[in-house]
């Protein structure tokens, strides 16, 4: 079997054509535990709940998705990426209709949280387009999906605050609902079949995701790290929400998603960071890009009380951000194609753990020390989060 075979899996690779319907399917599918962030303030409102408690909310989603992940993300290595993937959209679909209607704060938190368990499709797609693309377009084709989770981050957190701000937070959920529905009934025509199931005992293929901790050590460190990228990005945006919409502030949610279109940027830096990795090596970029997140991280005490000051930190951590996610992923993408779906397992159960713990220490440090408590919590991550970069350069380049 040809190299090339090898690194496909069926001995196909996607056409441009596919490469992008895949971003576009990996864009509507994570955007849905986005559109919380510019609205935050709103739903807290509407339930009548504090700032501390309604990180709930994220939190729960971020906890459920890393145990859904644990137990439905190693299927990818042994039933088809396509047949998974679909049932995993449509149980999104259900739970935002579940948030949709929720008359009560327990609901909602309840719908939250299995829509968390079910987005599991954002992390399929890398896997199954990792088994159909060259070798040397690996970290192309890698950001090019990651570059499509942007969007949708960018399209739900913007979208999010000006529909909010016109037409109530509940419309939110009302055209989520239908960009679901509408991805589902494409992903059939966007993905190829032609993988065979492998079957097997379920338990045996859950378990099996341990011992390749102890196989491919890196791994956790992949995953801490980009569990801290995670955890103070979650951290920034729900505190910046509170931050921007209180009284002192004065903005609306419609100024929140607008500041959060300064995240268009990593559609454009985040191909070329991949590029620039596949040519020096992923753990290099990886600390290059860390070192100076950190100093935009460092920026945000400085510019708190700026609408305009805070576009220069965000533009920083905006460019090189995602940058960190992709040379984490480029660590183990490479490795032999039928493991990559379990250990991409470790690698976003680390990560969604560190949103779950980013999600309700942002809004609590707010809670309690404000803005300037909410920093000191960035600073602090951002630093481990580059020690560690450093350490990981010990791996290779």
């Amino acid at each position: 079997m040809s190299p090339d075979k090898a690194q496909s899996g069926d001995g196909r690779h996607l056409t441009a054509g596919q490469e992008l319907a895949l971003a576009v399917a990996a864009a509507v599918v994570t955007a849905n535990a986005y559109y919380i962030h510019p609205i935050i303030a709103d739903v807290a409102d509407h339930f009548g709940v504090s700032d501390a408690r309604i990180g709930l909310v994220p939190a729960a989603n971020q906890i459920a998705l890393a145990i859904g992940i644990l137990l439905l993300l190693p299927l990818g290595d042994r039933y088809s990426n396509k047949r998974l993937t679909i049932v995993f959209a449509t149980g999104q679909t259900a739970s935002l209709g579940l948030m949709t209607f929720s008359e009560t704060f327990f609901w909602f938190v309840t719908g939250s949280s299995l829509l968390g368990f079910f987005t599991i499709a954002p992390y399929l797609l890398p896997a199954y387009a990792s088994k159909r693309v060259a070798p040397e377009r690996l970290g192309q084709v890698t950001a090019l999906l990651t570059a499509g989770v942007i969007f949708g981050i960018l399209i739900a957190r913007v979208g999010a605050g000006v529909v909010a701000e016109y037409f109530g937070w509940r419309m939110v959920y009302w055209i989520a609902t239908g960009l679901m529905v509408a991805i589902t009934l494409a992903l059939p025509r966007v993905m190829e079949s032609g993988e065979r199931d492998r079957g097997g005992s379920y338990l045996a293929l859950v378990l099996s995701v341990f011992p390749l901790v102890l196989r491919y050590r890196e791994i956790l460190l992949s995953g801490a790290i980009q569990a801290l990228n995670f955890a103070q990005f979650i951290a920034l945006w729900l505190a910046l929400a509170l931050h921007l919409t209180e009284p002192d502030m004065g903005y609306g949610t419609d100024t929140v998603g607008y500041l959060a279109a300064i995240a268009a940027v990593s559609i454009l830096s985040t191909p070329r960071l991949g590029r620039w990795a596949d040519a020096v090596g992923p753990r290099k970029a990886r600390a290059v890009f860390a070192s100076i997140q950190l100093g935009g991280i460092a920026l945000f005490w400085f510019f708190g009380d700026s609408l305009w000051g805070l576009i220069i930190p965000l533009l920083v951590v905006n460019l090189v951000g995602p940058g960190i996610d992709v040379t984490g992923r480029m660590t183990f993408l490479s490795l032999e194609p039928q493991l990559r779906t379990r250990l991409t397992t470790i690698y976003i159960v680390l990560m969604f753990v560190g949103g779950g713990v980013g999600s309700f220490a942002g809004t609590a440090a707010y809670d309690i020390l404000g803005w300037a408590g909410t920093c000191g919590l960035l600073v602090a991550m951002s630093l481990v989060l580059t020690g560690l970069s450093l350490f990981a350069t010990r791996f290779g380049r």
